[in-house]
């Protein structure tokens, strides 16, 4: 430790229920809940991303699913 910094004490159960809410509540936010515009979680945006650059479409040829993921 540097000279002049002190350290703080706190209660280690209290700093887990915050630090895991804070977390909990980022994920969900973040990627749970589906996006206003077009109603997709970013996981489905990124497949569907995926699949537009392999040039996947309803009339080309069938690709598997580990190439569009992957």
């Amino acid at each position: 430790m540097a000279e002049g910094e002190k350290l703080i004490p706190i209660n280690i159960e209290d700093e887990m229920k915050t630090a895991y809410i804070d977390y909990s509540m980022s994920v969900i936010v973040s990627r749970a809940l589906p996006d206003v515009r077009d109603g997709l979680k970013p996981v489905h945006r990124r497949v569907l991303f995926g699949m537009h650059e392999l040039g996947v479409r309803s009339n080309t040829a069938h690709k598997k699913s580990a190439r569009i993921v992957g």
